[in-house]
């Protein structure tokens, strides 16, 4: 039965988690088709009663989870299938339903066997980031693409009745930017695909902090052990700063780091990592500072 029981696990958690962003995303797609913010009311932050009097209205949902799932699923396929490549056991992608703001608490895999050495490290590690982002920016393009460029009334009333707020990473500024030029910051109603890609470039980001167990903190290591203890210790510090000076998310995060330990465990260094994957670790920074947000949600 336990064997079961965790067979089905993956896929159970999967379902759900396609549920709850469905549901999420059907509330946003109606707002953003009437023209009327994401998260002003009680209802737009936890639209799951309202669903269950306007099932018809669920399919509306799909272009956000499915999005939003497609980013997630690609971010741990990534590490899935280097660990395969690397014989190292682990788990299937695992999803989080949740009853957040965007229906989900995310997606992990478990690995449950050890690294062979610091290159096997490396690959699983950056496998992720680079796999979820390849998916995060047409979603972004797309979804920036098919938002709606308000008027300047229009903005302001939208932003005076906006309960919650987020902030534009640089790479999404650009694309924006790109799409809509000379566009004015805040000027945009963002569709549910453009809030899906939003929160692959953050996950992105926060998965890519030099720290602990996360991705960034398995490449550090993978470069250097010595610079994995000083930047734990430094994002953390920053991450409490971050917390108390912009975003109390960061306390959270900073828990969370904590509680994985900042002492990587110990893996061999042999063979050498090489020219190619020092430049990748080059690009892994170059992603995090593109997607970097320092207060990413904040009460309006």
């Amino acid at each position: 039965m336990r064997i079961v029981f965790r067979r089905a696990l993956p896929y159970v958690l999967f379902v759900l988690t396609w549920a709850t962003t469905t549901v999420v995303g059907a509330r946003l797609q109606w707002n953003f088709n009437r023209g009327l913010p994401a998260y002003a009311t009680p209802t737009d932050i936890f639209p799951f009663p309202w669903i269950w009097h306007n099932l018809g209205l669920l399919p509306l949902g799909l272009p956000f989870s499915l999005s939003l799932i497609a980013i997630l699923l690609a971010h741990e396929m990534g590490h899935y299938i280097a660990c395969r490549y690397y014989q190292i056991e682990s788990t299937y992608p695992l999803f989080l339903p949740a009853p957040t703001l965007i229906g989900t608490l995310g997606a992990f895999i478990r690995i449950k066997s050890p690294f062979l050495d610091r290159r096997s490290l490396f690959d699983v590690g950056i496998a992720g980031p680079l796999a979820g982002m390849a998916l995060a920016l047409p979603v972004v393009v797309w979804g920036l693409a098919t938002s709606h460029v308000l008027s300047v009334a229009a903005a302001g009333a939208q932003a005076h009745a906006e309960w919650v707020t987020f902030a534009w990473p640089p790479l999404q500024q650009w694309v924006a930017a790109g799409l809509h030029p000379g566009l004015v910051a805040g000027r945009m109603q963002l569709s549910p695909v453009a809030r899906a890609g939003w929160i692959g470039l953050l996950l992105t980001m926060m998965n890519l902090i030099p720290a602990a167990q996360l991705d960034g903190g398995h490449i550090v290591y993978a470069l250097s052990p010595r610079l994995h203890r000083v930047t734990s210790w430094a994002a953390l510090l920053a991450l409490l700063w971050g917390g108390w000076r912009y975003w109390p998310g960061w306390f959270v995060f900073a828990l969370l780091i904590a509680a994985m330990r900042l002492r990587h465990p110990w893996v061999p260094e042999m063979p050498t990592l090489g020219r190619a994957r020092v430049a990748l670790s080059l690009l892994a920074l170059a992603i995090f500072l593109v997607t970097f947000m320092a207060a990413p949600v904040l009460a309006a």
